[in-house]
């Protein structure tokens, strides 16, 4: 299941320097996940510093 992030995001840009296949984009005030080409590694949420990357 795809990794998504919540409204905790602080737009620090960490996750998406982490996902291996480049799911992760800046969106309108915080970062998103492209469902379609996450992997659920979930190597995102394990580098978020505010925790607000969740599997779901």
């Amino acid at each position: 299941m795809a990794y998504s992030i919540n409204d905790s995001c602080v737009s620090c840009g960490t996750c998406a320097g982490e996902c291996p296949v480049s799911a992760i984009s800046e969106g309108d005030g915080k970062y998103v996940i492209d469902a379609d080409s996450c992997i659920s590694c979930g190597t995102c949420a394990g580098a978020c510093p505010v925790g607000a990357i969740e599997e779901g």
